[in-house]
C-alpha cells in the first residue's frame, strides 16, 4: 500500500533556514543563562507516569502523553476491566511512562536523586523539547521546545530579580522589544481567595482567572458559578486590573489588610518592582493566576504585542514554587525559574521581520570549490582542508559537473564565493576566487584567501 507522507498535528519539520534562525534563538538564550552562572542540564525524553501526575493540575494532566507498556501490554488487564471501555480503569495497567509535559518536574526528580553530588543554590538551565496533548493551533503545538532557567535551594528574591533581567535581556538581544513580563503572586490569589471565603478552592478559582484575558470576564464568572464559586468573587480582581501600578498597590495594601499571606504576597512584588524598576518591560498583572498547581510564590508570563505580533500567548512564564521536591522525599527545599517558549517566540520573529535584521551567515558556508576532477580536485581538497582548519566554512562540489551546475549550487545555497583551482592555478600555485554577488574575479595564494574570507 502506499503511503503518504505526513506529519502528526501539532508537529513540524524545520528545514535549514528555518534551523539556522532557531539556533540563534537559542545561542541567545544559552549566553545570557551563562552569563547568570546558570548550568546545562538534561534529562530524559519519558518520564515514570508517577512523577509526572498531579503536578501540573487536572487540566495538565489531561495533556500528558502516556507511552503503552513494551510487549504484550494486555496482559496484565483484567478481562472485566477490559470489556468495560473504560480507559481510566486500564491506562496505568497499559502505560507507566509518559513523556515529559515541561522540564520543571523532571529538573525536582533530579535535584531530589543527585542532592549530595549538587552544590546548593544550584542554578541550571536547560533547552529540550517537551509534549503536550494540546489542540493543535497558530503557537499552539504539541512537540515544542523549552528553555528553562532554575534557582533551587534558595528563597532570597534576588533570584526573582535576576530572572526579570534575564527575560529583560534575552528579548533585548533578541529586538524583541514590544513585549510586557508580567509578574503576580499566588500569596496575593490566596489572600482574594481567603477574603472571598472559597480558600478551599483556590485551584478552581486560578484555573478559571487564568482564563481571563482570554474568554472575558463574564465567561470567567460563568465558570466560576460552574465550580460552585460564587462570580462576585472576580470582583476586586477586575477592579485591580484597570488601575495603574501604585493604584494597584494602594487598593491591595487595604484589601488583603487582614490576610497575613496576602499582605506578604503584596510586600514581594513592591520588592519586585523597586529592585527591577529599571526593566520598562515589566508589569504587574493582577490576573495572572498561571494554572500550574505547584506555584507558591512570584508567578511570570511574558507576552508579545498582540496588536503587532497576533494573538500568540504567552512566550515565557515561571514562577516560585516552595516544595515541589517535597513530592520526591526532600521535603522545604525552595525554588523558582522562568520558561521561554521557543516555537512563539520564532513565530513572532517571523511575524514582525526580526530576523531581516540580524545576521545569521556567520556559521554558514563562505566559499565552495569548483571541482575540476582529476590533479585539480586532488589540490582544491587540500587548500579546503587549510580554510577549514582556519575555521572557515567550506564546501567542494562532489564531482567534476559542468560549470554551470556547480555554481547554481552555490547560488541555491546562499554561497557569496566560488573558488577555482584549474590549470593555471596549478602552474601558479594560487587560486582565483569569484565573489557570486558582483561577478568581480581575483587572483591569490592560499595565506590571502585566507584572511580575505575571515573578513
Amino acid at each position: 500500500m502506499k503511503i503518504t507522507p505526513s506529519l502528526p498535528k501539532g508537529t513540524r519539520d524545520f528545514g535549514p533556514d528555518e534551523l539556522r534562525k532557531r539556533n540563534y534563538i537559542f545561542h541567545v538564550i544559552r549566553s545570557v543563562f551563562e552569563k547568570y552562572g546558570f548550568q546545562p542540564l538534561e534529562t530524559p525524553a519519558m518520564e515514570k507516569l508517577e512523577t509526572l501526575e498531579g503536578k501540573y493540575g487536572e487540566e495538565g494532566d489531561k495533556l500528558l502523553f502516556r507511552i503503552l507498556n513494551s510487549g504484550d501490554f494486555l496482559k496484565d488487564v483484567p478481562p472485566e476491566d477490559l470489556n468495560s471501555r473504560l480507559s481510566s480503569k486500564i491506562s496505568h495497567l497499559i502505560s507507566e511512562k509518559g513523556l515529559r509535559y515541561d522540564l520543571t518536574i523532571p529538573f525536582a526528580r533530579y535535584v531530589v536523586q543527585h542532592q549530595h553530588e549538587i552544590t546548593f543554590p544550584f542554578k541550571r538551565y536547560q533547552i529540550q523539547p517537551v509534549w503536550r496533548a494540546d489542540r493543535p493551533q497558530k503557537g499552539r503545538y504539541r512537540e515544542f521546545y523549552q528553555c528553562d532557567a532554575d534557582v533551587i535551594g534558595s528563597d532570597s528574591l534576588l533570584n526573582e530579580v535576576e530572572l526579570i533581567l534575564i527575560y529583560d535581556e534575552v528579548f533585548d538581544r533578541l529586538k524583541m522589544q514590544d513585549v510586557s513580563i508580567k509578574i503576580n503572586n499566588r500569596k496575593i490569589l490566596v489572600g482574594i481567595a481567603e477574603k472571598n471565603k472559597i480558600a478551599d478552592k483556590l485551584a478552581s478559582f486560578t484555573i478559571a482567572l487564568d482564563k481571563l484575558d482570554k474568554i472575558g470576564a463574564d465567561e470567567v464568572k460563568k465558570e466560576l458559578a460552574e465550580r460552585g464559586i460564587a462570580p462576585d468573587s472576580l470582583e476586586a480582581v477586575i477592579k485591580v486590573k484597570n488601575l495603574n501600578a501604585s493604584e494597584k498597590i494602594s487598593f491591595l495594601e487595604k484589601y488583603l489588610d487582614d490576610s497575613e499571606t496576602g499582605k506578604a504576597g503584596l510586600n514581594e512584588i513592591k520588592y519586585l518592582l523597586a529592585q527591577a524598576s529599571a526593566c520598562a518591560k515589566l508589569e504587574f498583572d493582577i490576573t495572572l493566576a498561571r494554572g500550574l498547581d505547584y506555584y507558591t510564590g512570584t508567578i511570570f508570563e511574558v507576552k508579545a504585542n498582540p496588536a503587532r505580533a497576533g494573538q500568540m500567548g504567552s512566550i515565557g512564564g515561571g514562577g516560585r514554587y516552595d516544595n515541589l521536591t517535597g513530592v520526591f522525599g526532600l521535603p522545604g527545599v525552595s525554588g523558582v525559574g522562568i520558561s521561554f517558549g521557543v516555537e512563539r517566540i520564532y513565530d513572532v520573529m517571523e511575524e514582525l521581520k526580526l530576523f531581516e535584521t540580524i545576521n545569521l551567515s556567520a556559521n554558514t558556508t563562505r566559499a565552495l570549490f569548483i571541482n575540476f576532477g582529476g590533479e585539480a580536485e586532488t589540490k582544491a581538497f587540500q587548500y579546503l582542508q587549510q580554510l577549514r582548519a582556519n575555521d572557515i566554512p567550506t564546501e567542494i562540489y562532489p564531482s567534476a559537473e559542468k560549470m554551470k551546475k556547480q555554481i547554481g549550487y552555490a547560488d541555491k545555497k546562499g554561497i557569496p564565493y566560488a573558488i577555482f583551482v584549474g590549470e593555471e592555478e596549478l602552474k601558479n600555485n594560487t587560486l582565483q576566487i569569484k565573489k557570486l554577488s558582483t561577478g568581480e574575479q581575483t587572483r591569490h595564494s592560499i595565506e590571502e584567501i585566507i584572511v580575505l574570507l575571515k573578513k
